[in-house]
Parts: C-alpha cells; sequence; structure tokens
C-alpha cells in the first residue's frame, strides 16, 4: 500500500497544541511518595498537519512544554477532503481501535476526547468518529493518527488509476 504522509518540519507551518491528558505517576522509595507527570499532547495547524508527543517531568509545566517539543518531532501530513476524512478509515494501535467515516457539511467533529483533539488539530470540521476497543489516551491518539495516515489523497487515487477526478470521488 502507498503511503501518502509526509514528514513536515516544524518550521515550515504556525502549529497549535491541545493538551489530550496529564497522567500523575508515583515512584515510592524509602523516603517517600516521590511525584511526577506525563503529559500528551497534539500539535497542529489545522490545515492537514498534525503531531503528538509525550513529556514527562517532575512539574506539569515542564511535561507539557517536553510534549509539546516531542509533537513538533513527529509532524506529518494527512489528506481532507472538503473539510472531512476522503473515506472510511479504520486504524489501530495497541489494545485501541478507531472507526473514522465522512460526514456531510455542517455535521461538526462527532468523536470523543482524545480523538477529537486529533481531528481538531488536523482541521477535520465534519466527520464521524467511533473509538473501540482501549479508552487510553496515548493508544487513541497514536489509533486515530494511524487511520488518517492510511487515508489516500482523491487526487492521488486519480492519477494511479488513471481516470478523472469525479469517477474516484463525486466531486
Amino acid at each position: 500500500m502507498i503511503q501518502n504522509s509526509k514528514r513536515v518540519k516544524s518550521t515550515e507551518t504556525e502549529l497549535h497544541d491541545k493538551l489530550v491528558a496529564v497522567n500523575r505517576v508515583t515512584k515510592v522509595t524509602k523516603g517517600g511518595r516521590a511525584f511526577g507527570f506525563a503529559a500528551i499532547v497534539v500539535v497542529g495547524d489545522e490545515k492537514g498537519v498534525v503531531g503528538h508527543g509525550l513529556g514527562k517531568a517532575k512539574e506539569v509545566t515542564d511535561a507539557v512544554t517536553k510534549a509539546i517539543d516531542d509533537a513538533k518531532k513527529n509532524l506529518v501530513r494527512v489528506p481532507i477532503h472538503k473539510g472531512t476524512v476522503p473515506h472510511e478509515q479504520d486504524g489501530k494501535f495497541g489494545g485501541a481501535r478507531v472507526f473514522l467515516k465522512p460526514a456531510a457539511p455542517g455535521t461538526g467533529v462527532i468523536a470523543g476526547g482524545a480523538m477529537r483533539s486529533v481531528l481538531e488539530s488536523v482541521g477535520i470540521t465534519d466527520v464521524l468518529a467511533k473509538s473501540k476497543g482501549s479508552s487510553n489516551p496515548h493508544n487513541v491518539v497514536k489509533a486515530t493518527i494511524d487511520a488518517l495516515l492510511k487515508m489516500r489523497d482523491p487526487r492521488a487515487v486519480a492519477l494511479q488509476r488513471g481516470v478523472d477526478l469525479s469517477k474516484v470521488f463525486n466531486g
């Protein structure tokens, strides 16, 4: 299968970040409990570029900053067709399974928590989405990005098949 995903440099575009989840972790030592934080962040330009990152630190703000820096290193470009996804697609990562389906204009982003953050960051305005299996935010974010990376751009499909664009997708 041909992947149309393209790595993107963070300097090429203006990115907006969304905090998906913050997890407080505890390490028990003989001196007591040591608290730390793990933050998951999604960054995107709302024009087809998205990335995710994980940051860990003793303070929440430091963890979020690290996560944003990590997310900027993992940017990819995904196809968007008239504000929605080009076609139905499944994605999976670990125990998380997601399903994305195109929606008519005006529908909005019908998705929960972690999926919503990814879809809004990439710039999708109308989509029907379902998360199945694990609801772990790490895996749901990665499964959503997996589904988006499997998407094929209508123009690329038309070119590959050697047919007119209107025959691939109605428009």
